[in-house]
């Protein structure tokens, strides 16, 4: 296995599936986006959504965790296994479509590249696209990321 393997280099992986309920969007938003329209029912039918809807900051959330689950495959290349580090960051966060209580979106990742991280001797910088659809297939949000990976 190359490192262009592991890291999925040119390749679209499906991290999984999240169910947005109700009462759980209705709690994250309560913690980290306290608007109406993620927390009331009532007021998020009188809005632009007319219903209640996820906050995109749950959806980034939810493709965040599905991420880390699927960090565990396992390595069968030279010297040790990569590690994951920490994210310097991402841009063009996108929420294309807003995701209604009772949706389900699949989340994706493809890895762009990796490169030697200069500053930092054993280390690369990995940059991925991001993507998830909901049950019609509509693209519900995206984003391009970067990742700290151990290599020696």
């Amino acid at each position: 296995m190359t490192l262009d393997e592991y890291l999925g280099i040119g390749t679209t992986i499906t991290l999984g599936s999240h169910r947005f309920e109700a009462d759980a969007i209705k709690e994250f938003a309560r913690k980290y986006d306290p608007q109406p329209f993620h927390t009331d029912e009532e007021a998020a039918r009188n809005s632009v959504f007319g219903g209640l809807c996820a906050s995109g900051w749950h959806t980034t959330a939810a493709w965040m965790k599905l991420n880390l689950a699927h960090r565990g495959r396992e390595w069968d290349g030279p010297g040790p296994k990569p590690e994951f580090g920490p994210s310097p960051g991402f841009k063009n966060l996108k929420w294309l479509k807003p995701v209604y209580a009772g949706e389900t979106v699949t989340f994706t990742r493809t890895g762009i590249d990796h490169r030697p991280l200069a500053s930092r001797p054993g280390w690369r910088i990995m940059t991925l696209h991001s993507e998830g659809f909901d049950s019609t297939g509509d693209k519900v949000i995206e984003f391009n990321s970067a990742v700290l990976v151990k290599v020696a």
